[in-house]
């Protein structure tokens, strides 16, 4: 005969033994806190991933929390097998190179902390680049801010944490991506000034409804894909990274229109890769934009070109 304590047993057994991390939790087990980080850390160097030490920290923080990592190393009293259990299955997803954003369900970016899921890039600091570009061109008062691509709502979030009199709007293809943006944007408390719509960039979009544009659009080369980290290649959505042949198909879009979009003396910024600073601000300036300059990021790389919708400024 059996009672509640036997099925609780019962039930935490199977659940162990279906588990896929399976491996990790029998490998840790007996291990205190300490052996068990030791050990992660040399699992995530042999699968390739550079950044094990701050990687694992990451997860034994996610798992520990609230305590923190010194204190649970110090009390083994806060180590609960659950809690190990947990940190495995993250592990076991990290190992097989799911991002990390993906793997604990969001990102820092900003002053933000924003949900990421695979239907969304990971927001990433040198976008931040662009970020800094437009709060030191564009100082409070009212403005209509216009995300094209917006995926998680990192830049736009961003940029409206920062200039309380602004409003967006974040246009995707994306209906998943767009509810994980309208997640962000209720998460960070800006729900009340932005708004969301499914569209493939400025169609259908209002002329002169803009004081400033940006994006981060898809802009490797297609052939390109391929060779990318797993991190990227399996686990991003692909309509998000594939910018065709040469890597320019959504700055022609994005060009084609934009100055239809932007008021008067209003600004364009885009994110672009390292290599593409002549080939985007070439497009701008046949697209009528004056200004147009290229900004790099802290290690040196073309990150941003920028433009204004006019010549009288």
């Amino acid at each position: 005969m059996t009672g509640p304590f036997d099925k609780l047993v019962g039930d935490a057994r199977a659940a162990f033994d279906k588990a896929p991390s399976k491996p990790l939790r029998e490998a840790w087990q007996g291990l205190g806190l300490a052996d068990i980080r030791r050990d992660l850390v040399q699992r995530l160097l042999a699968a390739g991933i550079d950044e094990a030490e701050i990687e694992a920290r990451h997860m034994l923080s996610h798992v520990l929390a609230p305590a923190t990592l010194a204190e649970a190393l110090a009390d083994p009293a806060l180590v609960s097998w659950q809690r190990i259990a947990s940190l495995a299955d993250l592990a076991w997803d990290r190992l097989a190179r799911k991002p990390l954003s993906q793997v604990l369900g969001s990102q820092p970016f900003w002053t933000l902390d924003l949900a990421v899921t695979s239907d969304v890039l990971t927001p990433r600091a040198d976008t931040e680049t662009l970020v800094e570009a437009v709060l030191a061109r564009c100082p409070d008062g009212d403005a209509e801010l216009l995300d094209l691509g917006t995926g998680s709502g990192a830049i736009l979030l961003a940029l409206l944490s920062e200039r309380p009199g602004w409003h967006g709007t974040g246009i995707d293809l994306s209906d998943a991506a767009l509810g994980v943006a309208r997640g962000n944007a209720g998460r960070c408390g800006l729900a009340n000034r932005t708004r969301f719509a499914r569209g493939r960039w400025s169609d259908g979009l209002a002329d002169a409804a803009f004081d400033i544009v940006v994006s981060n659009p898809p802009y490797i080369v297609s052939d390109v894909l391929a060779g990318l980290e797993p991190e990227v290649r399996d686990h991003e959505p692909a309509m998000a990274l594939d910018g065709g042949a040469d890597g320019l198909d959504a700055y022609r879009d994005i060009f084609r229109d934009v100055r239809r979009i932007l008021k008067e003396n209003g600004l364009l910024a885009v994110e672009i890769g390292y290599d593409q600073g002549a080939a985007v601000s070439a497009l701008a300036q046949a697209a009528g934009l004056a200004d147009v300059a290229v900004l790099r990021d802290l290690a040196g790389q073309d990150r941003v070109v920028i433009g204004y919708n006019g010549e009288n400024r």
